[in-house]
């Protein structure tokens, strides 16, 4: 069990909760492995029959394929014969998968089809059993659920409906990016961050830090302190949305607070922040949260989701998938991927964010028993009108006992 810190549990954070390999052991079980949908996929990456995706959840392999009928399957990459990663390519088109090692073949159902030297050498012997059913071997499949070309994946047996799960407070935000029109894959970006997989997550849900550590963000008004915003939860905590509804780039009095506004710089592109309306309602950026392991970004125009895939307690990777609608005019594409350059690995923003978490785990990981403070906006963990705030974290850290002391 996790020791319950001094104060509430959602305001105080032990160190160690992000250095600990038991900690993170209990995560993949109990998280990853356990009562969650996983983001995995978006739909348009394996349009065709045939086409398949490897990803991980957690630190767990999978591939996922799209078979004859349409549907989508998952399983783990795992051969049912001695445990190899059958599939080692991130993406591709397949009649069947077979192992590398012994050459044992399934079909895009995980029905094994095949088992070299099954009846052995005629006249030397060998063989499998006589008993031995190839039924009895099929690939493990994972459960798969999609909406609106968004897949997830869940390897517990008993989940609820993908629409219960997100919940009334998080569908709306949901549909309004992902509203059934064919979406069209731009690109992906890949980066590996030293720090724990926990420190992101609190990163997506902080808009307390957006201010202050972000120079584009405080100087250019995209997102900002002294601007009409607000941070949603749902009913867990689990999930989140930080969204603004208006920008500016004066200098305010908010701004004598933030360092990190220089009035001195200026863009020599001022279209790379242009946006153009495209989705209903007050809101011109969204950032939603999907417990565990899924940002949806929203900034201006440029789109994408963001897999956290965990590799130990002191490291992630961030995979970013870019994308657009099928009936965007080549305009807009040149938008999307223009904006893009705020983000990403190496974007104007996100680059401070993979630096200030490595950061973070420099200076936690040599004091375990010392704890973190999330007190920003109170102690609550309920909605809030504005960004001055940490109570999106704070409902994050909820949900986490929750579900690691169940």
């Amino acid at each position: 069990m996790l020791e319950t810190p001094t104060r509430a549990p959602w305001t105080r954070v032990p160190y160690r909760w992000y250095t600990d390999a038991g900690v993170y052991a209990r995560e993949q079980e109990r998280i990853f492995r356990g009562k969650s949908w996983n983001y995995a996929a978006l739909a348009c990456e394996i349009p065709s029959h045939g086409d398949f995706k490897t990803t991980t959840i957690g630190d767990a392999p999978i591939v996922l394929v799209r078979e004859k009928s349409g549907a989508i399957n998952a399983f783990e990459n795992r051969c049912a014969h001695r445990g190899v990663a059958f599939c080692y390519t991130s993406h591709g088109n397949a009649k069947a998968f077979q192992c590398p090692y012994h050459q044992w073949t399934y079909d895009l159902r995980g029905k094994l089809i095949g088992v070299p030297f099954r009846n052995g050498i005629e006249g030397l012997g060998g063989g499998m059993p006589a008993d031995f059913d190839l039924a009895d071997h099929p690939l493990t499949r994972i459960n798969v659920a999609e909406r609106n070309g968004v897949v997830f994946v869940s390897f517990h047996d008993g989940m609820e409906p993908l629409e219960d799960y997100l919940g009334p407070a998080m569908v709306p935000y949901f549909d309004r990016l992902f509203d059934g029109r064919e979406l069209k894959l731009l690109g992906y970006e890949r980066q590996v961050i030293e720090s724990n997989w926990k420190l992101y997550m609190e990163n997506l849900k902080d808009p307390y830090h957006a201010s202050l550590l972000h120079v584009f963000f405080a100087t250019f008004g995209l997102f900002r302190f002294d601007q009409p915003a607000w941070c949603t939860m749902d009913e867990t905590g689990g999930h989140s949305v930080m969204a603004v509804s208006a920008r500016s780039a004066e200098a305010t009095e908010a701004t004598k607070g933030m360092k990190s506004f220089r009035s001195d710089l200026k863009l020599a592109g001022p279209e790379l922040i242009a946006p153009v309306p495209e989705f209903p309602g007050k809101a011109i950026g969204v950032m939603q949260t999907l417990w565990p392991n899924l940002i949806i970004q929203q900034q201006s125009n440029t789109l994408a989701t963001r897999q956290i895939v965990t590799k130990g307690p002191n490291s992630f990777e961030l995979h970013w998938t870019f994308f657009g609608f099928a009936d965007d005019d080549e305009e807009m594409t040149a938008r999307r991927l223009r904006q893009a350059n705020l983000v990403g690995t190496s974007g104007y923003v996100s680059i401070d964010d993979a630096e200030v978490l490595e950061f973070s785990q420099k200076g936690a990981a040599p004091y375990p028993d010392n704890e973190g403070v999330l007190e920003m906006g109170g102690i609550e963990t309920t909605d809030q009108e504005h960004h001055i705030t940490e109570v999106p974290v704070r409902a994050f850290w909820r949900h986490y006992r929750d579900v690691m002391e169940a």
